[in-house]
């Protein structure tokens, strides 16, 4: 069983920090050669200085133009793509569903669910002609539970399911596998930020609220994400070459992400 990537062509969106650098070192550690992308220019340039063998550049995904002219880029360099990782996404606003602007769900579906279309769309194209191809869509525990407070963030990751599901039976006969990725609650900066809205809005302590979540989880323990990458490197990898369509939890149990 092999999880060699030696010479594939990989890109990952909103992969300069995160689950995203974590899922670009994972898939770069393996042999694949490694495209970032994201709207921060400083982080894309702190990620290329530390790791010289990846590749950056500054796109928008929820921009047509800025996607175009991305995988351009790619297409002249490497010829094509052999992986897309979708992982740029934002968690939105933490309201009750009364209390959200359109603003704030139109930010959330832009990104999380245009972004995604816009660059699958976009490397499909490189992988029919080769005949070949694995797209990893980055989901959430909350696209199998409601999460109350969350609605946008809910109803794209819910989307991410169906997007994935329904481009496994397009694109199988391409022969490109599509699979999603479902992280729990990852340790980290934006889980940090996330405790602490929920916090506020149930007007309890942070650590309160920590462990309030974690009692909801069967291992009682957050994941990291390097779990998170090490399930995409095994699905992306000759090991996971029969399995396309399905949804992988990599997130300790949540049972249910009412707080």
């Amino acid at each position: 069983m092999s999880f060699n990537l030696q010479g594939q062509r990989a890109l990952v969106t909103g992969g300069a920090s995160g689950i995203g650098l974590a899922i670009t070192l994972a898939l770069a550690a393996q042999g694949a050669k490694v495209h970032i992308c994201g709207t921060k220019a400083q982080a894309l340039s702190d990620a290329k200085a530390a790791h010289t063998e990846i590749h950056t550049s500054v796109s928008d995904i929820t921009r047509e133009a800025d996607v175009l002219s991305m995988f351009g880029t790619i297409a002249s360099e490497w010829g094509g793509l052999d992986i897309l990782i979708n992982n740029a996404g934002i968690a939105g606003p933490t309201a009750a569903i009364d209390e959200i602007t359109l603003a704030d769900w139109q930010q959330c579906m832009d990104v999380n669910l245009t972004g995604t279309f816009l660059c699958t769309r976009s490397a499909v194209k490189s992988m029919k002609q080769q005949g070949s191809g694995s797209i990893i869509n980055i989901g959430s525990v909350a696209s199998r539970l409601g999460f109350p407070q969350r609605s946008p963030y809910s109803a794209t990751k819910y989307g991410v399911i169906g997007l994935t599901e329904t481009w496994a039976t397009e694109l199988g006969p391409h022969g490109i596998r599509v699979n999603a990725v479902l992280p729990g609650i990852v340790e980290g900066p934006r889980q940090d930020r996330v405790l602490s809205a929920s916090a506020t809005t149930a007007g309890i302590t942070i650590e309160q609220m920590r462990e309030r979540v974690l009692q909801r989880v069967s291992l009682r323990k957050m994941v990291t994400a390097n779990e998170i990458a090490a399930a995409v490197v095994f699905l992306c990898s000759a090991a996971g070459a029969s399995i396309t369509g399905q949804s992988l939890s990599v997130d300790g149990h949540v049972e249910t992400l009412v707080r």
